[in-house]
């Protein structure tokens, strides 16, 4: 088993237990506000598509690295231990701009923006990292091999720099005298967070607020900060979250009539995206939800879904390696409709239930594929399609989830 795979295993643990300590601190200091179920559930959600399809792509980006470093490295950097300091202000120095023309180009902040859409501000937000996102970042990394340095040193490096900014998502933290002219504090990536005019597009840097004085881009904080989006997402739908800001693009491409105005678009400002678009998509294109009604049975209901899908994560993780084409895709596939589920959940929208009966769907279809029976494969088939058209088995399954027979939407 790989290294990679093993480190990626013990992440979550690591993840959950400094959450915990988090909502503790939270609780003893009567701050329950600074972290709500809804919220945690959608970042979350997130962060687990995230871990799981980086699995697919993680290891091509560690082979490009060593294939640029091999054929068309600038220079031969040693890996003595002063370089490992020059690596690590390098790559700094990489995230910077990675970061922030993420900020400022629409087809780069259509991958970031995920990272910015909660109204909280805590571990839980850390993990609002997309795949595509991923890969944008992992493009930016290839710098530093083609730089020189070794693709081991760029590896271990980048390990320390996630690490480092995860523990700069939390309000648990005041500010740190001496050491926030030098690092990026919670106070500063707060600062980042924040949608207050005076706070907008400031402290890119991930380790060290230099680059942000050299820049022009530094803002200490002053008055509090209001987290989020200048204008917030109405929605915690997972697939809404993820792409709502590319149908955006889409839309305001189809309106201007030329490919020219779409390409300025594309490459364009965050800024110049007419704000009425998203409003106006979501009308049409996000069902009508029922008002958020949350009891003890939806939260065990919804808990049950996600440890689930962190269960199914951390197996799939840990034997990635020893698994066949078809059962990566079922386990992949019966993820991501849980986390699909979950945002169902949380809208409290009416058609989770037939994402339940899809769910079962492909749960079958894998046993058929296991039991090489297409037997086994229709006679699932003929039974979901009856559950499915069962008027009496869905308000069931509404009272059960909801606590009431009828959903709106």
């Amino acid at each position: 088993m790989s290294h990679e795979l093993i480190l990626g295993a013990c992440i979550m643990p690591a993840f959950f237990l400094f959450f915990g300590l988090e909502y503790g601190v939270a609780w003893l200091r009567q701050q329950h506000h600074l972290i709500t179920y809804e919220r945690s559930v959608a970042n979350i959600s997130v962060g687990v598509a995230e871990r799981l399809l980086n699995l697919f792509i993680t290891g091509s980006f560690y082979g490009l690295y060593h294939y640029i470093h091999q054929h068309f490295a600038l220079l031969e950097i040693p890996t003595t231990w002063w370089v490992w300091v020059l690596l690590l202000l390098a790559t700094d120095f990489v995230w910077y701009w990675y970061h922030r023309l993420g900020h400022e180009v629409n087809l780069f902040w259509g991958a970031h923006i995920v990272h910015h859409q909660s109204e909280e501000f805590n571990y839980t937000v850390s993990a609002r990292i997309t795949t595509l996102q991923a890969v944008i970042r992992n493009l930016f990394w290839c710098v530093l091999p083609l730089a020189g340095f070794h693709p081991t040193m760029v590896i271990s490096i980048l390990v320390v720099h996630g690490t480092y900014s995860f523990f700069t998502h939390t309000q648990m933290i005041g500010k740190l005298g001496w050491l926030e002219q030098i690092f990026i504090t919670p106070s500063h990536h707060g600062v980042h967070h924040a949608s207050n005019p005076k706070y907008l597009d400031k402290n890119y840097g991930d380790i060290f607020v230099f680059w942000d004085k050299l820049f022009g881009t530094f803002q200490a904080e002053e008055e509090k900060p209001v987290y989020g989006l200048t204008h917030p997402l109405t929605s915690k739908s997972f697939l809404w979250q993820h792409f709502h800001y590319y149908a955006e693009l889409a839309e305001a491409c189809r309106r201007s009539g030329s490919v020219w105005k779409s390409v300025r678009i594309i490459f364009g400002k965050p800024d110049d995206l007419d704000p009425s678009i998203r409003p106006a998509l979501e009308k049409k294109l996000l069902p009508e939800k029922a008002p958020f009604r949350s009891t003890f049975r939806f939260k065990a209901y919804l808990n049950l879904q996600l440890l689930a899908a962190l269960i199914a994560l951390s197996l799939f993780t840990l034997f990635f390696h020893s698994l066949g084409t078809s059962d990566k895709g079922f386990i992949v596939t019966l993820i991501l409709i849980t986390l699909i589920n979950c945002g169902a959940l949380l809208e409290q929208q009416r058609w989770v239930f037939m994402a339940e009966v899809v769910r079962a769907f492909v749960c079958c279809a894998y046993a058929s594929v296991l039991a090489e029976s297409f037997g086994v494969f229709v006679v699932s088939l003929l039974v979901l399609l009856l559950v499915a058209t069962r008027d009496s088995l869905e308000e069931a399954y509404y009272r059960l989830v909801y606590d009431s027979p009828q959903q709106e939407g």
